[in-house]
């Protein structure tokens, strides 16, 4: 599949990617430079629940409360 670039940097995803990916109308998107290329993560309930237990002992909870903060900051 391919898509282009607007001339403001927005692309515009395939329907069938949204539909298998449970990407709506708000979804927030995870954006990642792997230094040869970008990976778009979707930030669905799935993945969401995928991510439970992932971070147990490791101080990932104080970061994320930390980023949930600075985000709920930035959008005031």
């Amino acid at each position: 599949m391919e898509t282009y670039a607007t001339v403001k940097g927005q692309i515009v995803i395939p329907a069938a990617l949204r539909r298998k990916y449970g990407i709506k109308k708000g979804t927030k998107i995870i954006v990642t430079d792997t230094g040869d290329g970008i990976v778009l993560k979707p930030v669905t309930e799935q993945y969401l629940k995928n991510l439970q237990g992932s971070l147990k002992g490791k101080g990932g909870l104080k970061a994320l409360v930390e980023e949930r903060r600075k985000d709920k900051e930035l959008e005031e």
